[in-house]
């Protein structure tokens, strides 16, 4: 009998800083896949500021563009996790250039006439000392539903410091048990929601 493939994730971490510093991001995004990885998903990591992802709204920029490669893994992996810090109460630009590259997919449809990321899972992870968790990762579903991806129930987690203080979440002790518990949540639903568009996709479009 065969084997299904195993469910697999990708995060985009959008922090500002390219490795090899440390990430509050990365860090969030990770704990994420570490939860993913108890319900047998497969994840996988990457920092797009490492990458030369060039500005624009097509699949590829041209020469150099990093971005095509990034794109390969997004369209492989069952679920995708975006991870950005709060900066001036947005989300990083990092994280807007990943939108804008994948505003693409609205045009590259499958033979049953579904836009390519049709479903796809995705997931949210947002961090930063002060307010706007909220505002972001409600654009980030909007716009990841906008190009066919499914948010799961409880599909993001965050943490937010104090209010003007200068602690980052790497700073941290250890894991709030509010965040834990969120990231728990996160991990379990997309990895049930990833299987059952497994199981059951998306009829064609008409």
């Amino acid at each position: 009998m065969p084997v299904d493939p195993p469910v697999t994730a990708l995060a985009l971490v959008c922090s500002l800083k390219k490795s090899p510093s440390t990430s509050s991001s990365e860090l969030l995004a990770s704990q994420v896949l570490d939860a993913l990885a108890g319900h047998g998903v497969a994840g996988s990591c990457v920092r797009v500021v490492d990458h030369d992802v060039r500005p624009g709204v097509s699949a590829d920029e041209g020469e150099g563009d990093a971005w095509p490669a990034l794109r390969a893994r997004v369209r492989a992996a069952d679920i995708l996790l975006i991870a950005t810090p709060t900066w001036v109460g947005h989300m990083s630009s990092v994280a807007q250039r990943v939108l804008e590259r994948l505003d693409a997919e609205l045009s590259e449809t499958d033979d049953l006439g579904r836009p390519g990321l049709v479903g796809k899972v995705a997931i949210t992870a947002v961090v930063g000392n002060e307010d706007g968790a909220h505002k972001i990762t409600a654009d980030l579903f909007q716009a990841l539903n906008d190009i066919g991806c499914s948010v799961p129930a409880q599909g993001g987690t965050y943490w937010n410091g104090e209010a003007m203080g200068g602690v980052d979440y790497n700073d941290l002790d250890s894991t709030p048990e509010a965040v834990a518990r969120v990231n728990a949540a996160v991990a379990r639903n997309a990895a049930h929601l990833a299987r059952a568009l497994r199981d059951h996709p998306y009829p064609a479009y008409e």
